[in-house]
């Protein structure tokens, strides 16, 4: 046993260094003069370890640490351990030498001083020196720590993959050393670590494995699999949590640590690299897995040491040319030219182990079945292509990328895309890029379209740095414009930052003059490319609200709030706006605003209630302080200039409700703000539409609550004002309908009237008599005043109604008021609905709106009211033929007040509430409703589905079902009776079921056990139905039934299919029937039967099977082997080094 000595901290001489008065013979043997700092420097022991010991010098003031290094025989194995004491800790030994060392031994200066003064300065005995060493083997307390265990000489490889991944670097390198002595037994332990990363449990002596064929061994491995002998190490399970990112490292580790030894041998990386590839091609996905991951983390790795390579190569090339400019020969110049071949020598090794790799095992594994390895190849040729552009910066493998554009896996897609993005990043790639990019860049348009979110939003970016390559032609562009619509706001947003960077901004376009100037500068020139944009739209607002919303977050001239009004206000003289370009520009200012203050511009998808950090609602608030501060003074000027303007004045108005307020009064601003209200009032007097109606009323009563002091108070007064002139401006009204039947002034203000009711109670005094009188006295007069005077009833009846239920004590006086108005409003209601069944179009939105008053009526049960089933009948006679209004039909209407009210979804939302609140009885319209589930579109079908949950929740649904589908299928039976046409029977039919479909689908998961029952009597009543009047009615069969027989649970139907109750009680109908003689009418039941048969003889195969055999027998059944998958790519083969890049797709199957 030899001691090899060194000092922290300092050189000791040689004489000081002591281990319990024992010089370190082998620095005496070695003549270490620093101590053994030069005698360890650079030592390398292929099996020796070190043991950490504490000494102590004779020097009393020195009592530093020493660091003891001992080297024991390289067959002895020993652990690695570290003793940490104080500075003044004392190695204290007994003085006799029958007394064991202990823990007690060791004592602090202090106590000891006097003990041990006189022992430090003499030299140690003999008897003293050995007790020492057998001192060693007792080592103090370890301070309780989480440390990773260190890699022992006997741990498997494995075990230290599957554990700390931070004791891998340390672990490869006492692998590297242990190759170096013995590499026969360091391969087969490499080789052993490969087989069980796979998860295999392969047994095989040394000398076998080493000499063995590569594919002897991995069919072996593969039979182990087969019979079960595998462990997945890529599991969730808690011990291979790091297991890849280990795996991965250790490959990493394992090459450049190698780059200067084994890893040009061709041997060592050979043999791994040969059963990487056998196994990446084997059965068993595991195998396929690992072996891919390893594969391609080589490649990754190989890149890095031929990195490094080539920038010695150009080091030496360099050094090379300027010493032969010295001298053409010599032993310099030979010595350098000799290193340079070495270099390149060792470069193309390093490619060519690449591109084995490559062609072995990327060109089977991106076509994987398993889109986890092609998404690990695609990512992994991306990584390549990017850091080593020299070898892989070719068609030959980037159209691979090109081809995976097409997988079906959105991932695999995702994955190629994000790996063209970053190539496309880097300028110098993008002339290696000009064919590929002319093959494949219609492609990459049309994933920005993806059915996947994510890879769509990743294929604007990519096109983005296609735009800014000028790679693509503006009028390939025109697909992508419609995406601004698009219900996802990640995709709207991705698109608009497109929109800005491409049109706004123009930064792709090099030719276009870019604003160099200051930032007002800049504002003007985005807006004016802002309302070019806009008048492409400026015939759907619509359109203008979406772009809007899709680029306002990266156009900062919408946010220039000073700007956009001195535009407006015509302040600048070189700017002239159009009345189109100030319609447009006004419509961005109020959204720019709503945005800003952090309000929904666009209709959400989610419907959730939005949520606000701290920092967000302090920004929030900054913009509405920037926003009224900016306006304040020019707002009156803007109200006096488009007061007149019908289209500007209602988004105008509105701006104030998102101002504060409170500014007016802290920059005594008192007259500016009177002047904006009384400028409100006016426009609300001066205009008839819905939209300015809406705004001033909501403005107003904005201003009303959100004011302070005395500002407050006079927009109340305002507010009264505006209250008390429209009622006198209303009876005004009622008396020239009266004396001269003039209706203009009446509809206008009954409109107004409306709007006000919306928000508040208006105290009309005697005005609820005198719509009565209107109403009663004259029956001729025009649908839409008839509308309105029957929707102010209605709201007036409401806010009694509100206002009884808030106070405290009900009146009889306005109890019985309520029963006399609410009595009188349904007698209206029902006479138009009896006389007016047959209307105008405008007459029709009237009526329909006025029944919606049905339903809130119900908020207090004692005023309950409950229409005749004839009212009944003739109202949702009205609703359906709202209902059978064509999309273009609506389209048209769209520019006409309050024709959203008369919308399909607003129409069955309000004949869904009366049942779903039990208004009526569900078993009149209840049916009706769930008939035309999927006859009218998305909207509709949604509602509908609302509706079925919350009956579902309440009682017996079977019935309203089974009623359902036979109306369904009666208007199919009179569109047979009255037309020929068979693709109008073919539609009707179809629709029937389709209806059966959707509500055989509520019906899954454990939801079809507990309504069980309900299938069962939707089966047996509807059977009964289509029997009624045999053969007439047995479609119903086929088209209803047959859907609700196949949700009936397993067991269910093996214990009811052989009972007279189903399947023998149809057939049963049949006994004394000569089918024969009409065969076209019997073939649904033949249809039914036989599906049924099938149905039967399958679960009558499971339960005989279940019977025989323990396997499990429950679940989703095992698909056959014989199916053929989807199909990836076109008849090629892409493993043909020739491969062009003009292909089409590439290989079609997928391998396993």
């Amino acid at each position: 046993m030899s001691l090899l000595c060194h000092v922290a901290g300092e050189a000791w001489p040689e004489d000081e260094i002591t281990l319990a008065g024992k010089a370190c013979k082998l620095c005496k043997e070695r003549g270490c003069g620093d101590g053994g700092r030069s005698c360890y420097h650079r030592r390398r022991q292929s099996s020796g370890l070190r043991r950490l010991l504490w000494a102590t010098s004779r020097d009393k003031k020195r009592r530093e640490l020493v660091v003891i290094y001992l080297m024991e025989d390289e067959r002895e194995e020993a652990s690695e351990t570290l003793i940490r004491r104080s500075k003044r800790t004392r190695i204290h030994t007994s003085s006799t030498a029958d007394v064991q060392p202990s823990k007690a031994n060791v004592a602090t200066d202090g106590v000891n001083d006097g003990r041990t003064s006189n022992r430090r300065e003499q030299s140690p005995t003999q008897e003293e020196m050995k007790e020492t060493f057998d001192d060693l083997d007792e080592l103090p307390p370890k301070a309780k720590r989480n440390r990773p265990t260190t890699h022992g000489p006997d741990q498997p490889l494995i075990e230290v993959i599957k554990g700390n991944g931070k004791l891998i670097p340390e672990m490869v390198k006492l692998w590297v050393e242990h190759f170096d002595k013995d590499p026969k037994h360091a391969t087969v332990e490499l080789l052993m670590m490969l087989f069980e990363a796979c998860g295999a449990k392969y047994q095989n002596e040394q000398d076998f494995l080493d000499e063995s064929d590569v594919d002897d061994v991995v069919v072996a491995l593969v039979n182990l699999a087969r019979s079960g002998e595998v462990d997945d190490c890529q599991s969730s399970k808690k011990e291979f949590k790091n297991f890849r990112d280990n795996l991965v490292s250790f490959w990493d580790n394992l090459v450049i640590e190698c780059q200067n030894g084994p890893l040009f041998d061709q041997v060592l990386f050979d043999k791994c690299m040969d059963y990487i590839i056998a196994l990446s091609c084997t059965p068993p996905r595991v195998y396929r897995q690992v072996a891919s991951l390893m594969g391609l983390q080589l490649v990754t790795s190989f890149i890095k040491v031929a990195k490094v390579l080539g920038a010695h190569r150009e080091t030496t090339q360099r050094q090379l040319n300027a010493e032969k400019k010295k001298r053409l020969k010599g032993p310099r110049v030979e010595s350098l030219d000799k290193r340079l071949s070495v270099t390149h020598e060792k470069i193309t090794m390093t490619e060519e182990m690449m591109r084995k790799i490559f062609t072995g095992l990327f060109v089977h594994r991106y076509r994987d079945i398993d889109p986890d390895i092609r998404i690990s190849c695609i990512q992994s040729l991306g990584v390549w292509i990017l850091s080593y552009p020299s070898l892989f910066l070719w068609d030959l493998y980037l159209k691979y990328l090109g081809w995976t554009l097409n997988d079906k896996s959105a991932g695999v897609r995702k994955a190629s895309i994000l790996a063209l993005q970053n190539l496309y990043e880097v300028d110098d790639n993008v002339p290696s890029l000009g064919l590929f990019t002319e093959r494949f860049y219609k492609r990459m348009l049309e994933l920005a379209d993806d059915i996947d979110i994510s890879v769509a939003v990743c294929a604007l970016r990519l096109v983005k740095q296609l735009l800014r390559h000028q790679l693509v032609p503006d009028v390939e562009l025109g697909s992508l414009y419609n995406l601004l619509i698009d219900d996802s706001p990640d995709i709207r947003s991705s698109i608009g930052e497109l929109v800005y960077d491409h049109l706004i901004a123009q930064t792709f376009n090099s030719s276009q003059s870019r604003s160099t100037g200051d930032d007002s500068d800049s504002s003007e020139i985005h807006l004016g490319r802002t309302l070019q944009i806009l008048r492409e739209f400026s015939g759907d607002q619509t359109l203008c609200i979406y772009f809007i919303d899709d680029v306002w977050e990266y156009t900062d001239a919408m946010k220039d709030w000073k700007h956009i009004i001195s535009m407006l206000l015509d302040e600048n003289p070189f700017v002239e706006l159009t009345d189109e370009d100030a319609t447009n520009l006004i419509l961005l200012l109020c959204a720019s605003v709503k945005k800003a203050v952090g309000e929904r511009i666009v209709p959400a998808t989610d419907y959730r209630k939005q949520y606000y950090s701290k920092a967000q609602r302090e920004m929030i608030e900054n913009n509405r302080r920037d926003i009224t501060v900016s306006m304040m003074k020019n707002y009156p000027q803007l109200l006096r200039k488009f007061m007149t303007d019908k289209a500007k004045v209602p988004l105008l108005v509105e701006v104030i409700i998102h101002m504060n307020l409170e500014l007016y009064s802290l920059k005594r601003q008192d007259q500016t703000f009177k002047d904006v209200v009384q400028l409100i009032k006016e426009t609300f007097f001066k205009h008839g539409e819905k939209d300015a109606l809406r705004s001033c009323v909501k403005a107003i009563n904005f201003c009303s609550l959100a004011s302070r002091g005395e500002l407050q108070d006079f927009a109340k007064s305002k507010f009264k004002e505006l209250e008390d002139d429209l009622i006198a401006k209303l009876k005004y009204a009622m008396k020239e309908v009266v004396d001269s039947d003039d209706e203009y002034s009446l509809q206008v203000n009954l409109k107004r009237l409306y709007e006000l009711q919306l928000i508040k109670c208006v105290s009309n005094g005697s005005l609820y008599e005198d719509i009565l009188v209107i109403l009663r006295r004259f029956r001729g007069i025009d649908d839409e005043v008839v509308s309105f005077l029957l929707l102010n009833m209605f709201l007036h009846v409401a806010w009694c109604l509100h206002s009884i239920i808030n106070s405290e004590t009900i009146s009889e006086e306005a109890l019985s008021s309520l029963l006399s108005k609410r009595t009188a409003l349904f007698e209206q209601l029902e006479y138009f609905l009896q006389t007016r069944c047959e209307v105008q179009e405008e007459g029709q939105c009237g009526n329909l709106l006025a029944c919606r008053a049905n339903f809130v009526l119900k908020k207090l049960e004692n005023l309950g009211y409950c229409p005749d089933e004839s009212v009944l009948q003739k109202y949702w006679e009205l609703c359906e033929k709202q209902l059978y209004i064509s999309d273009e039909t609506e389209d048209e209407d769209v520019n006409k007040d309050y024709v959203e009210e008369t919308y399909r979804d607003a129409v069955i939302i309000a004949a869904a509430k009366l049942v779903a609140t039990d208004a009526i009885p569900k078993e009149n319209l209840g049916p009706e409703i769930i008939s035309h589930f999927v006859m009218h579109g998305t909207r509709v079908a949604e509602i509908i589905k609302h509706l079925i949950v919350i009956l579902k929740k309440k009682d017996d649904i079977s019935n309203i079902f089974l009623e359902a589908l036979k109306r369904t299928y009666g208007r199919h039976l009179a569109v047979l009776s009255v037309s020929s046409d068979d693709s109008l029977s073919s539609k009707t039919f179809q629709e029937c079921k389709d209806l059966a479909i959707r509500l055989s689908g509520t019906f899954v998961g454990g939801v079809r056990n507990k309504h069980r029952a309900d299938i069962l009597k939707i089966v047996k009543n509807g059977i009964e139905y289509a029997f009624v009047d045999a053969p007439k009615q047995l479609s119903f069969l086929e088209g209803a039934v047959l859907h609700f027989v196949f949700k009936l649970p397993t067991p269910v139907i093996l214990d009811i299919l052989p009972s007279a109750s189903s399947l023998k009680d149809v057939q049963k109908r049949t006994e004394n029937v000569k089918t024969d003689e009409n065969l076209i009418s019997w073939r649904p039941y033949y249809f039914f039967v036989d599906s049924l048969q099938e149905k039967y003889a399958k679960l009558e195969g499971l339960k005989d099977e279940k019977g025989r055999t323990s396997v499990r027998s429950c679940g989703r059944p095992r698909k056959k082997c014989n199916i053929e998958g989807k199909k990836l790519f076109d008849e090629r083969d892409s493993s043909e080094e020739d491969d062009s890049i003009s292909s089409d797709h590439g290989p079609q199957e997928q391998e396993e």
